[in-house]
């Protein structure tokens, strides 16, 4: 599969089947996170593997939707706050982006896999912090991750035009 024919199986998956995300395809998709680039390579991230019935009913708590909790798991990904690079020239902290780099080679490797994903960023952040405290780290995302179920919804991608997001100068 190309890279192109992958980016178009991606999508944002909100229906899975109860079958468990097997231990090969965990250790090849976080082995694809391993691998992203990151600013200077400092490499800014952990990720919570959210398996036990505790956790997942603790990661309910946070995001509160149906369909959110038939996956059979989740990876909540957090930042390092210690050790982002920083730019200089204006102080933007650069770990979000190093973070969204890694977990869109999460996205990726999972579709690769035949699984889906859905990036969740609307969780409530205070609930998330109290339930899942990492000290010196920021939550980013939460990812659910499975195998989607045959009755997935899924709208045809819409994106614009070439012409529309490039400029020649």
């Amino acid at each position: 599969m190309t890279l192109k024919e992958l980016a178009i199986k991606r999508f944002s998956v909100r229906k899975f089947t109860d079958e468990a995300v097997s231990k090969a395809d965990i250790d090849y998709i976080m082995d694809c996170v391993r691998l992203a680039p990151s600013a200077c390579n400092r490499q800014p991230w952990k990720f919570l593997m959210i398996t036990s019935p505790e956790a997942k009913e603790k990661i309910h708590q946070c995001y509160d939707r149906d369909w959110f909790k038939t996956a059979p798991m989740y990876v909540l990904c957090l930042k390092d706050v210690n050790i982002c690079w920083v730019r200089p020239d204006d102080g933007k902290p650069h770990g979000d982006i190093d973070l969204g780099i890694a977990v869109e080679h999460l996205c990726l490797a999972a579709a690769e896999r035949g699984l889906g994903t859905c990036w969740v960023c609307n969780y409530h952040v205070e609930t998330l912090q109290r339930l899942f405290p990492v000290e010196g780290f920021e939550a980013v995302a939460i990812i659910p991750l499975g195998h989607i179920a045959a009755d997935c919804p899924h709208a045809e991608k819409r994106r614009r035009a070439l012409n529309e997001i490039i400029e020649e100068i």
